[in-house]
């Protein structure tokens, strides 16, 4: 006479775990994209629509309209501030990875036993808050004569990039064995075109994460923005879109969350295709 065997417990359990993980996916995704939802319904709601405080604010209770997009683009600057914030955050890319590139390596490679406490003094002053600078950032400013123009935020810019990414990219080379550089250079190379033709191809992710870091960063920095910039032609997008759609105790929602969802799309399309090359250029520096 054979015995049956005892229920298991293991395939519920399972079953909860999955079940949990889904739930709490499901959540993060709904809190991660209800704002851009809000963003974009209230897009091409009607004023009476935006301000009736007894109707639902998740749907349409009047026909969509395109007032909000016409004034957002015919009777405002929008288009400008978006080509003077590509322009921007392109120049403070450039400068971060013509300063951070070589200054990363250096220290990772040549400065010895004290380039990795330098490497940590740079990062430090990444860390000191933009609101404690920018008032005597103002003099060197005005002492440079970039008042009131976009100049003044290329040269703010870099000065908290240059600091993380050269510490981000420090991380990067020291993970590059020494030996792969050192074979390029008995094959003929000298150090610079072993750098460029074998180190910094390697070093791509780190790169892309500077890359990614830098034009996020001063494409939605805020307090540099307006301490410095007040003419509306020179506006970036961050500064723009908060002081010119909201006018005294009038706050035109409907154009102010149809600038904001606008320039926040290339920022969700430039995470989403370099997200693998982000996470491993954090990822490096977290091993190191």
């Amino acid at each position: 006479m054979t015995s049956t065997p005892a229920p298991t417990t293991q395939a519920p359990r399972h079953l909860g775990r999955k079940s949990a993980l889904y739930v709490g996916t499901l959540l993060f995704v709904i809190f991660s994209a209800l704002p851009f939802y809000v963003m974009l319904i209230t897009s091409f709601k009607t004023q009476a629509d935006i301000f009736t405080p007894s109707v639902n604010p998740f749907w349409f209770h009047h026909l969509p309209t395109l007032d909000n997009l016409r004034l957002l683009f015919e009777q405002t600057q929008y288009v400008q501030w978006l080509l003077n914030t590509l322009y921007v955050g392109v120049a403070v890319v450039l400068i971060t990875l013509v300063l951070s590139v070589p200054a990363a390596y250096g220290l990772a490679r040549l400065a010895g036993g004290w380039g990795e406490s330098l490497g940590i003094g740079i990062f430090l002053t990444y860390l000191v808050p933009p609101t404690l600078l920018f008032i005597p950032f103002s003099k060197v400013i005005a002492f440079l004569g970039l008042q009131n123009s976009m100049g003044a935020l290329i040269v703010a810019y870099p000065t908290f990039t240059i600091p993380f990414c050269t510490w981000l990219l420090m991380g990067f080379f020291k993970g590059i064995p020494r030996d792969i550089e050192e074979q390029a250079m008995i094959d003929g190379h000298n150090r610079f075109s072993a750098f460029m033709h074998v180190v910094l191809p390697l070093a791509l992710p780190g790169i892309l994460t500077v890359i990614v870091f830098a034009f996020t960063l001063s494409s939605s920095e805020f307090i540099y923005a307006l301490a410095f910039v007040t003419r509306s032609a020179d506006k970036t997008i961050s500064i723009a879109v908060p002081t010119e759609l909201i006018r005294g105790d009038v706050f035109h929602w409907g154009p102010l969350l149809a600038g904001a969802l606008i320039a926040s799309i290339p920022i969700a399309v430039l995470y989403t295709f370099f997200i693998d090359q982000l996470v491993a250029g954090l990822t490096a520096v977290a091993r190191d």
